[in-house]
């Protein structure tokens, strides 16, 4: 599984990226975990407020950290 997160290094583009690797952590994921902060990369996704999540080339989320119950869903599924 390849997860990306989107965000040019805001505070909340971190916090989203923790969280992934919380969630990917206690789950036991097998998951490559990248931060993608090329502007022209994240606007490839159709992303144009970051924090954005990407799971499998799938966008999950875009403009706001979504719960930590909504993460698991998307990566356990």
């Amino acid at each position: 599984m390849k997860i990306e997160v989107l965000g040019t290094g805001c505070a909340k583009c971190n916090k989203l990226k923790e969280l992934v690797e919380k969630v990917v952590a206690e789950e036991g994921i097998d998951a490559e975990i990248v931060k993608v902060e090329d502007i022209n990369k994240i606007l490839d996704y159709g992303v144009m407020v970051t924090p954005g999540l990407v799971v499998d080339g799938d966008v999950k989320i875009a403009g706001k950290i979504p719960s930590e119950d909504k993460v698991k869903e998307w990566l356990t599924q």
